[in-house]
């Protein structure tokens, strides 16, 4: 079970921001950080130090041996996690819900800024690519765990897979699915 203090750390929207920055890109500054993300440097430090405590990230060496500056990286790689894991504490459940609902929000802001970028994308190739999926049917709960399972090592196997020391044009990629008990 995920610690609340790591699920409440990452929700938050900056940090959630440095902590995808740090998936992708690797060890960085701070003042990298800061640049990309369009915040100041002391508020950056201020949200790793946080991230620092929930485990999240950790300092690293710098590449070149510089001490002067301060470098970071994802100390783990994902999450997983439910807000029914915390039902023996209500502030930690109210706690991981608001986590729940604010990682929702922010998946479906990444989505509809996908397509309110329709018009602005100059590569055809990119719409193409994009997909989305959804299916309905029966299943027990351990069925659905296995189904979570699956689909979280195939995303890990096909991120291992990616070769990135090739000359391939690559964009960063958001894939989230959901699926849970429904009505029709």
């Amino acid at each position: 079970m995920e610690e609340i203090q790591a699920i409440t750390a990452v929700h938050h929207p900056v940090r959630r921001r440095i902590v995808d920055y740090l998936g992708l890109y690797g060890a960085s500054q701070v003042t990298t950080l800061a640049r990309a993300l369009d915040q100041q440097v002391g508020s950056i430090s201020h949200h790793l130090r946080m991230l620092e405590r929930a485990g999240v990230v950790e300092r690293a060496d710098a590449p070149n041996s510089d001490k002067r500056t301060s470098w970071w990286k994802p100390a783990r790689r994902s999450f997983t996690w439910s807000a029914e894991d915390f039902g023996d504490s209500p502030s930690d459940a109210l706690l991981a819900r608001e986590a729940e609902r604010v990682n929702i929000a922010t998946q479906l802001d990444r989505l509809k800024a996908w397509h309110r970028s329709k018009p602005q994308r100059p590569d055809p190739e990119w719409s193409r690519a994009a997909f989305s999926t959804d299916t309905l049917t029966w299943a027990t709960a351990e069925e659905l765990t296995a189904l979570s399972e699956a689909l979280r090592d195939t995303l890990d196997a096909w991120r291992a897979g990616i070769d990135t020391g090739d000359d391939a044009v690559r964009r960063p990629v958001f894939v989230f699915a959901h699926g849970f008990p429904t009505t029709p």
